[in-house]
């Protein structure tokens, strides 16, 4: 079979593919919620998980932009998106913080996030890229601030880039992985280092985000947002860009 998506066409679907794009500002963080049109899609060659290439359709697809400094201080943004059957797009769904005090509410948010989506929706399957670093940050942060809530062993977990370097014998970067997937990102690249000291400035100074041009709020929304978009793409095209299939991959427990 052809590849699933030419350069090309990616690159529309990126272009044109956000058919909502609702923003919020509160006093408690900023709320992003956006439509993703992805049409048609088969399942032919996304990745086989104990036999089943439609785990996608039950999966989030999840990335944190975070705030280290010795120790997990606060998540700076939270992204997630899935699969809506019916109305072909992806469900994107963001918070960002605004200040210190942020860092509480952002995890009640995500904690109500994913019960909604195994509860409500029958979401069983969470899938990233290295999401390992995401886990410690975000279950660090749960557990000092004392919510009711973990996310590990929440949610069965696939990991794109330990199912990459289980086929093809070698580690990758997302960013590296993306240009094999031929997926071109609308976003400019922002290195982790520069959102760190975006952050950094956000939960030491609460004006911080009132002097910071909307410009840059939006390119660090959307260069999230672009992150667990090219996850379900990543997925959904796994076998059109991997060759290597001898050892069937299984989602961790």
């Amino acid at each position: 079979m052809g590849l699933f998506f030419s350069k090309l066409s990616r690159l529309l679907v990126n272009l044109l593919g956000v058919l909502v794009n609702l923003v919020e500002k509160s006093d408690i963080v900023i709320t992003k919620l956006s439509n993703v049109k992805v049409g048609e899609i088969s399942t032919e060659c996304s990745l086989d998980i104990d036999g089943n290439k439609q785990l996608f359709k039950d999966a989030l697809f999840f990335d944190l932009e975070h705030y280290i400094y010795k120790k997990p201080i606060c998540i700076g943004v939270f992204g997630c998106c899935v699969y809506d059957e019916i109305s072909k797009e992806l469900k994107v769904t963001q918070y960002m913080a605004e200040n210190k005090k942020d860092a509480i509410e952002i995890l009640s948010l995500a904690k109500n996030y994913f019960e909604e989506m195994k509860m409500k929706h029958n979401k069983n399957y969470i899938v990233t890229f290295s999401g390992n670093n995401d886990f410690t940050v975000i279950n660090y942060l749960l557990k000092a601030h004392k919510t009711d809530f973990l996310l590990e062993g929440y949610f069965d977990e696939i990991d794109l880039q330990k199912c990459y370097e289980k086929a093809e014998g070698t580690c990758i970067g997302l960013k590296a992985l993306e240009k094999k997937f031929e997926i071109d990102r609308e976003s400019e690249l922002i290195s982790g280092s520069n959102l760190a000291k975006t952050f950094g400035k956000i939960v030491k100074d609460d004006d911080y985000i009132n002097r910071m041009p909307q410009e840059k709020k939006d390119k660090i929304l959307l260069y999230n947002q672009q992150d667990v978009v090219s996850l379900f793409y990543i997925y959904i095209d796994w076998y059109n860009r991997i060759n290597l299939k001898t050892e069937e991959l299984t989602a961790q427990q």
